[in-house]
Parts: C-alpha cells; sequence; structure tokens
C-alpha cells in the first residue's frame, strides 16, 4: 500500500500541472505560446524513429561518455585526496578555483582545443560534473569512522581492499550525492555544448526549430529534454536504492527506534 501510495503521490502533481497547462492554453492565440494541444501534434509528427535515431541518440551517447569519465575520474581521485590530508591541503584551493569556473564560459576555449567535433562536447560535460562527485567523495571519504578504519586495520584490510570493502561503501551516500548532482549538470551541459557548433543532437535541433519558427516543435523538443531528464532520474533512484539497500535499511531502523 505504501509503495502504490508513493507512485500516487509522485503522479499527482506533474498531471495536474499538465492538466492545467492544457486546459488553460486551449484558446491561445500567442504565437510563441501555442495550445498544448497543438504541441502535443508536433510531438507526435516531429519525434519520429528517424528523429530520434539522427538527433536523441547522438545526445544520449555525449551524455552517458561525459557522465561516466566524470564519475571515474571523481571517484578515483576523490579517494586518493580524501585519503591523504597532505594532498588535500594542497590540491584544495585549486580544486574550489576550477570549481567557481562555469563550464559554458569554457566552451569557446575547449572548441579551440577540440574543435567542434563530439569530444569537444563531452570535455564540457566531464568539466561540469567532476566536481560535485569529487568533491563529494572527498567529503565522504574524510568522514568515514576511524573506529571502521582501525578494526578493517587490525583484521588486516589493507591496499586495494581496503578502499573496496571499507572506504567507498562507507562513503557510499556521499558519493551517490554527488553523482545525482552530476546527472542533472551533464543534461544542461549537453544540451548547451549542443547549442554553441553541432549538426545533430536535441540542444542543435531545438534551436534549429526556434530559429526557423518552429514553435510548435520546439516546445515538443523542450518537453521531450524533461522526459528524458525524468527518466534518467528515476533510473538513477533505482540503482541507488539498489546499491544503497543497507544503508536505507540503516536509516528505516533509526527511524522506527
Amino acid at each position: 500500500m505504501n509503495t502504490v501510495k508513493k507512485i500516487l503521490l509522485a503522479v499527482a502533481l506533474p498531471a495536474g500541472l499538465f492538466a492545467s497547462w492544457y486546459f488553460l492554453s486551449a484558446g491561445s492565440e500567442n504565437f510563441y505560446a501555442p495550445p498544448l494541444r497543438k504541441i502535443l501534434v508536433a510531438f507526435g509528427d516531429t519525434w519520429s524513429l528517424d528523429r530520434i535515431q539522427a538527433d536523441v541518440l547522438p545526445s544520449l551517447l555525449r551524455l552517458f561518455a561525459g557522465y561516466l569519465l566524470a564519475a571515474l575520474v571523481g571517484v578515483g581521485a576523490g579517494v586518493a585526496i580524501g585519503m591523504n590530508r597532505t594532498l588535500r591541503a594542497a590540491v584544495e584551493p585549486v580544486l574550489e578555483f576550477f570549481r567557481a569556473i562555469p563550464p559554458p564560459v569554457l566552451v569557446p576555449v575547449i572548441m579551440l582545443f577540440a574543435g567542434i567535433g563530439d569530444a569537444m562536447k563531452v570535455i564540457v560535460i566531464v568539466f561540469g560534473c567532476v566536481w560535485p562527485v569529487l568533491l563529494n567523495t572527498v567529503e565522504g571519504v574524510r568522514a568515514v569512522d576511524s573506529v571502521v578504519l582501525e578494526t578493517a586495520r587490525s583484521y588486516g584490510v589493507t591496499g586495494a581492499a581496503r578502499i573496496t570493502r571499507v572506504i567507498l561503501p562507507s562513503a557510499g551516500p556521499q558519493v551517490a550525492a554527488g553523482l545525482r548532482q552530476a546527472l542533472s549538470i551533464a543534461i544542461i551541459l549537453m544540451v548547451i555544448s549542443e547549442m554553441f557548433a553541432a549538426s545533430n543532437g536535441l540542444g542543435f535541433t531545438i534551436v534549429q526549430f526556434q530559429r526557423s519558427f518552429a514553435i510548435p516543435e520546439m516546445w515538443s523538443g523542450i518537453i521531450l529534454l524533461g522526459l528524458l531528464g525524468f527518466v534518467l532520474s528515476l533510473l538513477f533512484r533505482l540503482a541507488e536504492r539498489r546499491a544503497l539497500r543497507w544503508y536505507e535499511g540503516l536509516r528505516a531502523a533509526q527511524r522506527q527506534s
């Protein structure tokens, strides 16, 4: 029953907003804000299988490539920095400096070195996504209970086993928080990088619709982006729950007590 209730609560607000948009926009004659009915018709006509293969799939491949690279670099560097106090003190000012730079500002610079191909778009996504993963991993590793570390050491758990069996599981909730933040940033940067210089992709297609005044089609692309973001967030949440089952069980036990 709890599961059904959660699903209903999660669906109720989006469904209500969607219905409100549909009925409130029904009589709209504004060229730039067409009725939702017209947008939905354009959605069905525009996003055919051929269009999905030509524009959506390339965007998703860039998104996953950049996100996975950022996750690997962020978690790996975060563990190394979090475990070494001297290294952390040395690199922290540099990390804070680069984190403060908005990734879209670097798109023209990256274009000079990487061109306008897929490499540029992946690098932009990596640069924007690596910081929340790295910094959350550092904080998660730093927060590992010293008693747990000493216990592992007394049982002879050292080296790679210490990282994979003790440190990463203990820092898992913090790492997952960074990965969750990075996912939303990756979607934003995927679109922005495709708006600058591209020949395909969701960002490119939405800009082309806007420039050709195909407004319903432009809105349909925005809706598709929202749906993709929702689906990716849902998949991430399912994977997070599976990976952190022990943590969810611990929190449930704490609430009951």
